[in-house]
């Protein structure tokens, strides 16, 4: 990983418009993405992670609205520019993978029309060339006999090779920025992590800078270079992947790390007591403090600021004050950190 910047998020924040008010769903994020980089956005659904990244995009479902924060990328800021004038990026410069192959690809086209599609929208090429490149697409993302494959049909594919040929089509245009929303949810854990291995090489072949969306921390352990951790809305934690694993400040990523399991599991896995809040009408304060028992007054008040753990670790928690009580994490933080000095 580099220090060129690739990708800016500023006080982004995103509302959806609903009978019963607005939706609060992004609530003054930012995070930089640097190039060659995987970020991880992890945490539980309805934290706002999938909504983040269809910001990037400028994909918002129709009752969507950005209330407020920039998306800047090269010279633009997503969020004040226009659907029309975001064709050039979308697609070709920043590219998706979604989470269910079977509803990114259209069951009545063969698998090499609809990667040939993309080429040809983005690209100045001719049907020739973009047949070739198809069919060089679909070896590089490990699929064997790719000329016999450009003829077939989704159905005529598994779970795990769809997916691959929805990373494929997401590679058509050799996007500098590639997001992948639950890639693997949907694939047992065998053909999950050839999906994972398979990103991770691709990215160094193509020079992609990653974002990868997951409720999973486990997943993401041997993809990312950072982790931000998400939790109603906003980041609470972020951070290298090494120091939100193994010495995590925030007790929602604590929880997290705690639901995970492990080698050394034994008995019943950790879970986050209570749900998260609805976002109609956020709560005043850090909103993870009524599911937490580490939450002091101050939590129930005031929404805490960012800490700085270290140069790259920052997390919004009250208990990183100076005048704060020191608390002891749950012990499977503590074995993680001595497994951590045993490396």
């Amino acid at each position: 990983m580099n220090n060129n910047k690739v990708l800016e998020v500023k006080d982004l924040e995103v509302n959806f418009r609903t009978y019963a008010g607005d939706v609060q769903a992004v609530r003054g994020i930012s995070f930089d993405l640097y190039e060659g980089e995987t970020l991880a956005i992890v945490g539980e659904s309805g934290s706002g992670k999938s909504v983040t990244v269809k910001a990037i995009m400028g994909l918002l479902a129709s009752n969507g609205y950005y209330a407020g924060g920039e998306i800047n990328y090269e010279d633009i800021n997503i969020a004040k520019t226009k659907e029309k004038d975001l064709h050039s990026v979308r697609g070709n410069q920043i590219a998706m993978v979604f989470q269910d192959p079977m509803t990114s690809l259209d069951p009545t086209m063969t698998i090499g029309k609809q990667i040939m599609e993309v080429i040809l929208l983005h690209q100045n090429v001719s049907k020739s060339e973009a047949y070739q490149k198809a069919v060089k697409l679909i070896e590089l993302v490990g699929i064997s006999s790719p000329e016999d494959r450009m003829k077939q049909y989704p159905h005529q594919f598994s779970g795990g090779m769809r997916q691959r040929i929805v990373i494929a089509i997401a590679l058509a245009c050799e996007p500098k920025i590639l997001i992948a929303d639950e890639p693997t949810t949907a694939l047992d854990v065998t053909i999950q992590a050839q999906i994972l291995d398979l990103m991770k090489d691709l990215q160094q072949k193509i020079g992609a800078s990653v974002i990868f969306i997951t409720h999973d921390l486990g997943v993401v352990a041997n993809v990312a270079d950072r982790v931000a951790v998400m939790y109603a809305g906003r980041i609470v934690e972020i951070g290298t992947a090494d120091e939100i694993f193994y010495d995590p400040q925030h007790p929602y990523t604590w929880g997290l790390i705690g639901s995970m399991p492990d080698l050394d599991t034994d008995g019943d896995l950790y879970a986050i007591p209570g749900t998260p809040p609805n976002l109609l009408r956020p709560p005043k304060g850090d909103a993870f403090a009524i599911r937490s028992e580490f939450a002091m007054q101050i939590d129930f008040e005031e929404q805490p600021p960012f800490f700085k753990v270290s140069e790259t670790h920052q997390a919004a928690t009250w208990l990183l004050h100076e005048d704060a009580p020191k608390v002891t994490p749950p012990a499977v933080i503590g074995k993680r950190r001595e497994r951590l000095k045993e490396v």
